[in-house]
């Protein structure tokens, strides 16, 4: 049952409010201590008038029960100067009196019902065993009653006890009387507050409305980079309106990197296609005319072309590959780190001997790691092959094996050209060259360092480029390493 009221007020939306909530609170906050207060002051009211009427009828009672203590009331009842204090004192209370001896009997009762009866109380039996003042109340019939002892103070014999019941309707119509002005102060209180409560939760979300407002004006097509948005009201409100136009910041940079990156593909798809067009046009419009060494050497660029072409398209499915963060993307095994780059040294060390570049291997300590060997090769291949075609004649290429006790790391350092200083960030973008020029010449594509570095960041890895203009570059490479196989 619970959970259904649970679940019916979270389906409310004006209950999920914060404006009602912010409503709601103020109106309890107002209201509860004006209904505590109610409670108090009638209750303390009910309370003191009740201690005072103990008091009172207990020392009038104490009086008369010593009066009796003195005559010899208890063998002769018809003493009219008692009789009469008695009724008095009755009539003073509207109550009742009864005054009992020592054997229980009740020798005098102002109503005149129960004289000659006995009486055996709690109250009564306390009083002829010493005990003094005893009281009661019955709120349902609206009395008060209070039994004490009648004795002898010099010698403490206790001769009988004296009930006195007096009526407390005075009280009770009063403390009725106190609570409907109560009930009413607590009805103004509850109006003003709920005025209060409305105006509060109106006012203090406005600003938040103004956030809304610009988050809608966003959806309808308003572009916040041309014009800020700003809703300083509140610290929270500036915190979400910098938050939101730091999402909107980045939102823009992703679209204008998509754009960037479709004009790059379409512009370096195209231009394989423009070099073929050319060659195949010049060789249809030679016709006849153009002899068979021509017509070879214009065939081969074709063909180069073709493959340039494909180079790009299979980098661009490899980047599609490798594109996320998903572990699931990545097929992780134990793996010799010193076996692959041996493997991959093997394979380009032709490259290297035909660029003249010389391709060294140092390996510090051989390291056991958690990668997909695939896409990890593919990763380390581009950067060792990168450092051969930007490198010098008879300059040199180095890979370092090493590992600390958390990472396996991997460096390629080479002799080269380098890489300025403003454009070592943007080296990973898709398409970015750093020599335009030099790249076409060898065959590069752009592609290269995103792919490795997408492939390192699936293996929750890391690479860092240092550079130096005319020096060389040194690419550094983090994998974390299997456990307990730090060399």
């Amino acid at each position: 049952m619970g959970s259904l009221v649970s679940s019916f007020f979270q389906n409310i939306r004006f209950y999920r409010s914060l404006r009602f909530r912010i409503f709601l609170i103020v109106l309890l906050i107002g209201t509860i201590p004006a209904v505590i207060m109610r409670f108090i002051m009638v209750r303390g009211y009910e309370n003191r008038a009740l201690s005072q009427k103990v008091s009172e009828v207990t020392n009038q009672s104490a009086i008369v029960a010593a009066h009796l203590a003195r005559t010899d009331y208890f063998s002769d009842t018809s003493d009219p100067v008692i009789n009469d204090e008695l009724t008095q004192m009755s009539n003073l209370y509207d109550g009742r009196i009864l005054v009992i001896n020592d054997d229980f009997l009740i020798i005098k009762d102002t109503y005149g019902k129960s004289q000659g009866r006995y009486i055996v109380s709690a109250e009564v039996i306390s009083c002829m065993n010493g005990s003094r003042n005893m009281w009661v109340t019955d709120d349902e019939n609206r009395y008060l009653e209070i039994t004490v002892p009648i004795l002898d103070e010099t010698t403490g014999v206790v001769y009988g006890a004296l009930v006195a019941s007096a009526s407390t309707d005075g009280i009770h119509d009063n403390v009725e009387v106190l609570g409907r002005r109560a009930r009413i102060v607590e009805a103004v209180i509850a109006v003003i507050v709920l005025v209060i409560a409305y105006a509060l939760s109106m006012t203090l979300l406005k600003p938040f409305d103004k956030v809304i407002k610009a988050v809608d004006s966003v959806k309808e097509g308003f572009d916040p980079g041309t014009e800020s948005i700003e809703v300083p009201d509140y610290t929270e409100t500036k915190d979400i309106m910098d938050a939101f136009h730091h999402l909107m910041s980045r939102m823009k940079e992703v679209d204008d990197s998509r754009e960037e990156f479709v004009a790059n593909v379409s512009h370096e798809l195209k231009t394989p296609l423009a070099s073929m067009k050319v060659l195949s046009d010049s060789l249809i419009q030679g016709g006849d005319s153009v002899d068979a060494a021509t017509y070879r050497e214009f065939m081969l660029d074709i063909a180069e072309e073709v493959d340039r072409e494909n180079k790009i398209i299979n980098n661009l499915m490899s980047l599609v590959k490798l594109d996320g963060n998903e572990t699931a993307k990545v097929n992780l095994e134990p793996r010799s780190l010193s076996e692959m780059l041996k493997q991959l040294i093997k394979t380009l060390t032709p490259l290297a001997e035909k660029s003249r570049v010389e391709l060294l291997y140092e390996e510090k300590t051989d390291v056991t790691a958690n990668i997909d060997e695939t896409k990890l090769s593919l990763a380390i291949m581009n950067l060792i092959e990168n450092a051969i075609k930007y490198n010098k004649e008879d300059g040199w290429v180095r890979v370092t094996l090493d590992s600390d006790l958390q990472f396996a790391v991997i460096t390629v350092s080479d002799s080269g050209m380098g890489i300025p200083e403003e454009s070592i960030n943007r080296i990973y973008d898709r398409f970015y060259r750093v020599d335009k020029s030099h790249s076409r010449e060898i065959g590069g594509t752009g592609l290269g360092l995103s792919i490795t570095r997408n492939a390192i960041l699936l293996h929750r890895g890391a690479i860092k480029a240092a550079s130096i203009v005319g020096e060389g570059t040194t690419f550094t490479v983090k994998i974390p390493i299997a456990p307990g196989e730090a060399g």
